[in-house]
């Protein structure tokens, strides 16, 4: 069975981290980190409507400027995230920048930023068509470890320490609808985008006797729909299976009470994407840099038994030496030492 969410890094283990995480099926994707961007396509980026930055370091920030020329001048909405004082961050960004012709602009780009201050999320906007000016008072909501929560999925986070705030990140899908090409052929069924609005429809458990209405454009641009009662269509295309859960570290000291932060957060992924910076005989350096060893990452996934593992962001020091931090983190994820 094909998963909903197919996340892939942005770049190779050496260079800014990132994940991009496209949605099956669908014109839309989540980004974790926004370092450099050069790795995705003007069409990837498009799809992002939520991106999460676990902290303001250059190296995880730096990819807002290419974002911002991309989309300026679109109809796009976009959400970020981040830790304390983002707000603050996002909005140097933006006033950086001259907008006094903005407002000749056909289209409307509007940013929506949430910061994470320990047990409170403020929530502040910012649209092209008030030149990026801040939207008004900020609004203040309790923040209890959930960032995003919808239908099919939900986002969520602990606050670690690197010397400053950095956010770990999980993406829990609630329960996965894959999809079955060979009942789609039975039914002369094409893959589209109607299968976003059939898989809403399941998520929102709708009276499974009602009709759906499945239609789409042919190869000769001519509309074409067929109807189905919800119960039969799904029977015939659709299996449900527990959803996947993909967890995001990027950027913390090995502390014990950072590691039982980090194993909570991944207890029980299906996949790990982890830093691991330095190899266990420098640990003292990756403590005096508030960051992981190979060994410490893999040992969070043991003990979060995770299903997959994959370590990123090494630190240059190693370049030429990427099979031993990798075989350093396998080796304590596989054997739990």
């Amino acid at each position: 069975m094909k998963p909903s969410f197919h996340p892939r890094l942005v770049n190779d283990s050496f260079s800014d981290p990132g994940l991009f995480i496209p949605f099956l099926f669908e014109r839309r994707a989540l980004l974790f980190d926004l370092g450099d961007l050069s790795g995705l396509s003007a069409r990837d980026l498009l799809k992002v409507s939520h991106i999460f930055v676990t902290h303001t370091h250059m190296d995880h920030f730096i990819g807002f400027d290419t974002l911002l020329r991309l989309l300026l001048g679109r109809d796009k909405e976009i959400h970020l995230f981040g830790p304390s004082n983002f707000i603050q961050k996002v909005e140097a960004k933006l006033s950086a920048y001259t907008w006094n012709l903005i407002e000749n602009y056909e289209n409307t780009f509007s940013i929506t930023v949430a910061e994470i201050q320990g047990e409170k999320t403020i929530i502040q906007s910012f649209s092209s068509r008030n030149r990026f000016e801040p939207a008004g008072a900020p609004q203040e909501l309790p923040f209890e470890g959930n960032l995003l929560s919808e239908q099919s999925f939900s986002v969520d986070a602990v606050l670690l320490d690197h010397k400053i705030d950095c956010i770990g990140l999980s993406l829990k899908e609630n329960f996965s609808i894959n999809i079955i090409k060979e009942g789609l052929k039975e039914l002369g069924l094409p893959v589209g985008p109607w299968l976003k609005e059939f898989k809403k429809a399941i998520y929102e458990s709708r009276d499974p006797s009602q009709t759906f209405r499945v239609v789409w454009q042919d190869k000769d641009r001519a509309t074409r729909e067929k109807y189905f009662p919800l119960d039969e269509l799904k029977e015939r295309i659709a299996r449900i299976s527990p959803g996947q859960r993909i967890t995001y570290i990027a950027d913390m000291i090995g502390t014990p009470e950072n590691i039982e932060k980090a194993v909570n957060l991944a207890l029980e992924s299906n996949h790990l994407f982890i830093e691991a910076p330095f190899l266990d005989k420098d640990r003292d350096v990756a403590q005096r840099k508030y960051h992981l060893t190979a060994r410490e990452a893999g040992l969070i996934g043991a003990r979060a038994r995770v299903k997959e593992l994959t370590p990123f962001h090494f630190s240059p020091r190693y370049f030429g030496q990427e099979k031993e931090l990798i075989d350093e983190a396998m080796t304590a994820f596989q054997s739990g030492t």
